[in-house]
């Protein structure tokens, strides 16, 4: 399958920002050790990151032929970006929604996510291992099976 992995803002400063939530990973040893993973050694992977929504959307839209499947971590833009939700609306590529921390346990407004309801499945509190579970939720529900 071909994955199209997009992180959101300020997910470019794992391994910096608030270790004891988000882990001590940066962000491109946690995309290399998805890729090499058991699980995704079998899968080629496209990785996005940017702070600005409309670039967010504009990969989305730019590799809608190419994407099987999306691993979307949009960060604070889940909670509030309708723009994102309409983008991943807009494409046929199955998508799911991760997050590293346990959204449920912290803030009231991270609990909201604007993009759960047009993603097949929402993947959180995980660490690292969201990716990896949101990878095998993309490979069992995959539109060729």
């Amino acid at each position: 399958m071909n994955i199209l992995v997009i992180n959101g803002p300020n997910l470019n400063l794992l391994g910096e920002r608030q270790t004891d939530i988000y882990g001590e990973n940066t962000l491109e040893e946690l995309m290399m050790w998805l890729e090499t993973s058991a699980d995704g050694q079998n899968h080629n992977f496209k990785f996005y990151q940017s702070n600005h929504e409309g670039t967010i959307i504009d990969s989305i839209h730019d590799e809608r032929e190419w994407a099987d499947g999306m691993i979307i971590n949009a960060g604070a833009f889940s909670h509030y970006s309708y723009a994102i939700r309409d983008a991943i609306s807009s494409v046929d590529i199955n998508t799911v929604e991760v997050h590293l921390s346990n959204i449920m346990e912290r803030e009231d407004f991270r609990k909201i996510s604007v993009l759960k309801d047009v993603c097949i499945e929402q993947i959180y509190g995980l660490g690292r291992n969201s990716y990896i579970e949101a990878l095998k939720f993309l490979q069992d529900n995959s539109k060729g099976d």
